[in-house]
Order: C-alpha cells, then sequence, then structure tokens
C-alpha cells in the first residue's frame, strides 16, 4: 500500500483524483474569500478580474494560462517588458530572480491578497483542467525559465526534472521559503520535491500552506 502511494503509481493514478476532490473542495471553502477579493478588485482600480497574463510553461514544456486574480495595474506584464519608464525596474526583476521587493505595478488590493496568497485561488481551475497539480513545482514564464537558464547553466537538469511533472498551486520551495529563495535553490528544492513525490509528501506541503498563506512569509 504504501508503495502505491509514492513515486510513479501515485503520480500517474492516486494524485489526478486526490487533486480533483480536493480542489472541487476548496473552491466551496474558498468562495467567500474569493467573491470578496473579485469585488475588492473591481473597487480598487481599472482592469479584469484575473490577470492578463502570458501563458506558463507546464508539464512536458506545454503551454498553458494560469489563471490569478489580477493584483497590478492592467498589461503589467507587458509594460514592465516595453515602457522605457520600467527599465530600470525590469533590470532589476531579472537580476533578482525575476522578483521584486518593491514593486510599483503593485495596486492596494493586490498587495493584500499578494501576501496571503488569495491571488492563487483560481488555479484551482487550472487544476481541475488537468494542467496543474495542487502540490508541485513553481511554474514559469518561458522568457524568466530561458534567462535563468543563461545565468545559472548548471541547473539544466534539475529543470528538465522539474518539468517532468505538473506544476503546482502550493510546492516545497512555497513553505520553504517562497520569493525570498533564488532560482537555482528553488529549482533544488522542487526537484527535490519530485524524486521524493508522494501522497505523504503533499500532504505535509499542504498543511504546511495555510500557515505561509495566514503569516504571508516570503510573499512579496
Amino acid at each position: 500500500m504504501t508503495k502505491f502511494l509514492k513515486g510513479g503509481n501515485y503520480q500517474n493514478k492516486i494524485k489526478r483524483i486526490f487533486d480533483i476532490f480536493a480542489s472541487l473542495f476548496l473552491f466551496i471553502i474558498f468562495s467567500p474569500i474569493s467573491l470578496l477579493t473579485a469585488i475588492a478588485i473591481v473597487l480598487d482600480s481599472d482592469g479584469p478580474i484575473l490577470a492578463d497574463v502570458p501563458e506558463r510553461i507546464g508539464e512536458k514544456g506545454k503551454k498553458f494560462k494560469m489563471y490569478k486574480f489580477r493584483s497590478m495595474i492592467s498589461n503589467a506584464h507587458y509594460l514592465l517588458r516595453t515602457d522605457p519608464k520600467f527599465k530600470k525596474l525590469f533590470n532589476e526583476y531579472k537580476k533578482s530572480s525575476y522578483k521584486l521587493k518593491r514593486d510599483p505595478r503593485i495596486t492596494r488590493v493586490g498587495k493584500i491578497i499578494r501576501k496571503h496568497s488569495f491571488d492563487e485561488i483560481p488555479q484551482l481551475i487550472n487544476v481541475l483542467k488537468g494542467e496543474m497539480s495542487l502540490v508541485g513545482p513553481r511554474a514559469y514564464y518561458p522568457d524568466e525559465l530561458e534567462n535563468q537558464l543563461v545565468e545559472y547553466p548548471k541547473t539544466k537538469k534539475l529543470v528538465n526534472k522539474v518539468l517532468s511533472v505538473k506544476p503546482g498551486i502550493t510546492g516545497l520551495w512555497q513553505v520553504s521559503g517562497r520569493s525570498e529563495v533564488n532560482f537555482d535553490k528553488r529549482i533544488e528544492i522542487d526537484a527535490k520535491y519530485v524524486d521524493n513525490i508522494s501522497l505523504w509528501k503533499d500532504l505535509q506541503i499542504i498543511l504546511k500552506t495555510p500557515l505561509v498563506m495566514v503569516s504571508g512569509k516570503g510573499a512579496i
């Protein structure tokens, strides 16, 4: 029984069933927060409720649209890369493993929902669609992953391992420091998760996630 709940057996059979039922349950639990978040976004700033961001890289390198509540100004991703006034910010963004501690694009409501990870609740849709899992590695933007591989070339094998599974809403790196962890260490942590994937490991990470959400530790 233990062998069935870990490794390939769990990854290929049980994990998907667990994802579906757990996501439906979490949809119900988080529906009041989701409604309040959506209303707050509409009242706080102009733009769509869901973030208008490019596709991410998922399992086996397949791209997919990740759903998130909008926490920034409209077209924030595009503006960062094309607007001259954000050139300095974009350079800082790349140097700091594609994370910014002070990002002027984030809205007032965005600061709150990002700190407590409420912006990630719509990713439950991705889980139900089979594009993501509740627990897994982080999903990267194509240009982000490409540039990080240039900066950290020794991580290529680890990246390939990470891309062999579905990305997750939460994961080992998220409960191990979140944005305080740089790319090379983040990939190492996610690769370690892939090597030791099991139902028990997923349950441990899921149980740790609410504490991280409440505390906001490592969030930016």
